[in-house]
């Protein structure tokens, strides 16, 4: 069965470095591109038809000026529109067509992170049956750094596994946040400093064992390094995203479905990097 990469196309200037990462990628896989752009459904019929073989055009011109402008093959593609609400049609058909990733450009509620929440971005990533990428830079720069935060959820795991099995060439960095209860008030003491490192000790050991237990399942073993930093884990990853930005951000997503996620919200408000969110079922 070919797999199928589902990219909502918006024909915004803004848009235009997500097609070209969904056109590299549909290649690098072997995924056919279906490319939907999604039309107002209150128009007249024949302004929602006419409309419809306009948007298909631009589209197709777009397709076309992209590949040429970053020397890109030719996927197996399909471009075509719906009508009605943004994210509902986004997610319902890439449920129909059984995708395997989502691909959206980023919001352009930069530096609101309460108003992330309604946005077809984040109400895709609330309810896709897939990871969902929001990507923001040029098809130039390649995903060679990708951070992954993680703890001992399963939703990290599932995140870790689609992070292996989609770029076994990449370079991993996996993030742990740590904050051991009473590091403020007794972190000087001698006795408190080594029962803390020893704590840290086993904190690495067990999360080396996760990570060795992902790593048999997978066929080819990227570079990875593993580091543990002190401090809530939305101040630790803000503060690296700032300090070193990585080309991806793979993120598991931790709200019930249909709620929206306070971190989700805070990195989609401050991007630094393209994000890939990923949740387990």
């Amino acid at each position: 069965m070919t797999r199928t990469l589902l990219f909502a196309c918006d024909l915004s200037a803004e848009n235009r470095a997500a097609f070209g990462r969904a056109i590299q990628l549909a290649v690098d896989s072997g995924a056919r591109l279906d490319a939907l752009h999604v039309l107002d459904p209150h128009l007249p019929r024949q302004a929602l038809h006419d409309l419809e073989q306009a948007v298909v055009a631009e589209m197709e011109r777009l397709l076309t000026d992209i590949r040429e402008d970053y020397a890109l093959p030719a996927p197996q593609a399909l471009l075509q529109t719906v009508a009605g609400a943004p994210f509902e049609e986004i997610i319902r058909e890439a449920h129909e067509r059984r995708a395997d990733l989502i691909l959206l450009g980023g919001h352009r509620k930069r530096g609101e992170p309460e108003l992330v929440a309604g946005t077809t971005l984040a109400r895709v990533i609330r309810g896709a049956p897939c990871p969902v990428i929001s990507a923001i830079h040029p098809v130039t720069q390649e995903w060679r750094d990708i951070l992954v935060p993680v703890d001992f959820s399963l939703t990290c795991r599932h995140t870790l596994r689609e992070t292996l099995k989609r770029f076994p060439e990449a370079r991993l960095t996996l993030l742990h946040a740590w904050d051991i209860p009473g590091e403020r008030e007794l972190g000087s003491s001698g006795d408190f400093a080594r029962w803390r490192d020893g704590e840290l000790a086993r904190l690495r050991e067990q999360l080396e064992r996760e990570v060795d237990q992902l790593m048999s399942e997978v066929e080819s073993v990227p570079e990875l390094s593993l580091e543990l930093e002190q401090g809530d884990p939305l101040e630790v990853l803000l503060t690296r995203l700032r300090r070193q930005p990585p080309d991806l951000l793979a993120l598991s997503y931790r709200a019930r479905r249909g709620q929206q996620s306070r971190l989700t919200a805070r990195l989609l408000a401050e991007p630094h990097c393209d994000i890939m969110v990923c949740r387990a079922w």
